[in-house]
């Protein structure tokens, strides 16, 4: 089950709290304070991992809390600091704040990353700390401090170098089949596909990128019509759009219109959206044997075109070859960008 989005309410271990003795040894009657601090509460991190795709582990539970340090203790020991709570999400996720109206607190892209959202309490001073030359048995010590907690969304956008994109049925399942080992659902219904399936595509000299099949998009998705935004944002982390267009839809529809269609919906959802590398896709081209139809589309839109069959399997290997150059010279001018700032 794939779970892009979760509130949740974190909460570091609270410190523990300072310990009240006196020395009781034989011979010394009158022993001094002795009480030990109270260990620190465990911090919440957030950390990035290669082997989670999902928030699913958050959908079932609301609260996650850190260890509490544990009290001092006589004899001059210190409690035991709480464990700290590590959780695990897929690289791509954003954390917000939402006791701040919805604040960013860290964007987590890349695989590694860690960041503390919540710190521990500090442990209470035991008695020992309170003793002075004209106050020698305090009979007090501190209470813990509280950890800090926060209600967070977790928000996680899928990181590909290549999204799939088009009204339902265009073929962009078939073609991820095609392309890589990854397998989608694929039927002759809109929506089979309702949630992204991410696959490696393997070229040859050990060359490879991440291609997404997003699901399909109708007229109204930056509206929420369809799954609408819900994955219209998985978009926006890709480096290249794929635009794929039915060449003869089932419809009735024509491609020049359903490739107008969806250019609007990006625009109307982002206009950097609007602005990615994209590159169109005209796939079915085995039922437009003699390429009228393709001429018509050609007619209406001075772009180039690559022509699939993603049954067949024409032109998909062509197709992978252009789609790692573009992916390839993307991330060198995102690395360059990057070094200039």
């Amino acid at each position: 089950m794939f779970i892009d989005q979760a509130k949740i309410r974190v909460k570091a271990g609270d410190g523990g709290r300072g310990c009240i003795s006196f020395r009781r040894e034989k011979f010394i009657p009158k022993g001094g304070p002795d009480g030990g601090d109270g260990g620190q509460g465990g911090d919440v991190w957030f950390e990035t991992a290669e082997d989670v795709d999902t928030l699913l582990d958050f959908s079932g539970r609301a609260i996650w809390k850190a260890q509490n340090g544990q009290p001092g203790e006589g004899s001059n020991c210190s409690g035991l600091d709480g464990k700290d709570l590590i959780l695990k999400v897929p690289v791509g996720t954003q954390i917000y704040d939402e006791d701040l109206g919805g604040l960013l607190l860290e964007d987590m892209n890349k695989p590694g990353m860690r960041v503390r959202i919540c710190k521990g309490g500090k442990g209470g001073k035991g008695n020992k700390a309170f003793a002075t030359s004209t106050r020698q048995t305090p009979r007090f010590a501190q209470d813990g401090q509280e950890g800090k907690e926060r209600n967070v969304k977790l928000v996680l956008k899928l990181i590909a170098d290549v999204g799939l994109v088009g009204l339902p049925n265009a073929g962009k399942s078939t073609l991820l089949s095609r392309c890589s080992a990854a397998k989608p659902k694929i039927a002759d219904f809109p929506f089979t596909t309702l949630e992204p399936v991410l696959g490696i595509v393997e070229l040859s000299d050990y060359r490879r990128f991440v291609m997404a099949d997003l699901p399909g998009l109708i007229e109204g998705a930056h509206n929420g019509a369809g799954l609408g935004i819900d994955f219209l944002r998985h978009i926006e982390r890709t480096r290249i759009i794929v635009h794929i267009l039915d060449i003869m839809p089932i419809d009735g529809s024509n491609p020049a219109d359903n490739y107008k269609k969806i250019r609007k919906e990006l625009l109307s959802y982002s206009k950097e959206l609007g602005k990615k590398k994209e590159i169109i896709v005209i796939n079915k081209m085995d039922i437009d044997p003699d390429g009228e139809e393709l001429k018509k589309f050609k007619k209406k839109f001075k772009k180039k075109v690559f022509t699939i069959s993603a049954v067949t399997g024409k032109g998909i290997k062509e197709l992978c070859e252009e789609l790692f150059k573009l992916v390839k010279k993307e991330k060198e001018r995102s690395h360059k960008d990057t070094h200039l700032r």
